[in-house]
């Protein structure tokens, strides 16, 4: 197979040791036992008796529970510190890991070698250009099965929230603490900004992101040979509306070569009969 990736450099890793060491916040939504539940349940149902793989596996918070229903897990990441945190908790090394970018990154003999490929908690917007996400998704076809499946969990733009001329979101504020998102909407970029403060000192901490729209996701996946199969607004499949703050989307490798990048054909729909121009309509008396 052609390799059509785009020469770039490596992402800088925002997850080093300092962020790795109070990654697991047991107070979190996202650590919390009903979430990863949902979330594995729904994953290892994809699946389907087949091996998983995530890009960002991080500390293992989904891979992990994962792995413990059964399905084997392979994960892809750049951080070692986050790595480390994984190989620390029981089964943690049960878990194959290839360090590097996620969107390029191959697993030795895993080409076509994985039934589901997966991407949790809005880290598809951890890649910060167009062309990323695009490889991203490419990268995922190729690690799966024709049938397989390609998982992503992300947040909805949250641009409603904007203002006429405001570009920042304050989505945190509490006694040492302040967080806000601020974006861009000429160029899709973003970026989650936290001040921290510590006795008298104070840190602050900018991570960069891409926002992406659903219908934008369903058009990288048509590229890369898959369709969308389910979109839902959250683990428990709740229909995904209008109101929706995030979604998870569910695609399908249907066997398209991924390196000519040809769009896999949608449907279409039905066509209105056409008109017929033979008369004259009659005049206005």
């Amino acid at each position: 197979m052609t390799d059509t990736t785009r020469n770039r450099q490596e992402p800088e890793d925002y997850f080093g040791e300092q962020i790795a060491a109070t990654y697991d916040d047991p107070t979190s939504e996202m650590f919390q036992q009903a979430t990863v539940d949902a979330t594995a349940e729904v994953l290892a149902e994809l699946a389907d008796g087949g091996e998983a793989l995530e890009f960002a596996v991080g500390t293992g918070r989904i891979a992990l529970p994962l792995s413990a229903r059964g399905v084997p897990v392979h994960g892809i990441d750049l951080s070692r510190a986050m790595v480390a945190r994984l190989r620390e908790k029981p089964g943690g090394e049960e878990i194959g890991v290839e360090f590097g970018d996620f969107a390029t990154t191959r697993v030795p003999g895993g080409e076509a070698a994985f039934r589901l490929a997966y991407l949790v908690f809005n880290t598809i917007g951890n890649l910060t250009t167009q062309d990323a996400q695009v490889d991203c998704f490419a990268n995922a076809a190729r690690h799966l099965e024709p049938g397989g499946r390609f998982v992503i969990e992300v947040v909805v733009p949250e641009l409603r929230k904007l203002s006429p001329g405001q570009d920042t979101i304050l989505f945190q504020q509490g006694p040492d603490v302040w967080g806000y998102d601020v974006y861009d909407t000429a160029t899709q970029a973003m970026s989650s900004n936290y001040v921290t403060l510590d006795g008298p000192h104070s840190r602050f901490r900018s991570i960069p992101f891409r926002y992406v729209w659903p219908a934008e996701l369903d058009l990288m996946a048509r590229m890369a040979g898959m369709r969308l199969l389910h979109r839902w607004s959250d683990w428990n499949r709740e229909p995904f509306t209008a109101e929706s703050g995030k979604h998870v989307s569910v695609w399908e490798k249907v066997g398209q070569d991924v390196s000519s990048r040809r769009l896999v054909p949608l449907a279409q729909p039905p066509q209105n009969p056409p008109m017929d121009l033979s008369s004259t309509p009659p005049s206005a008396p």
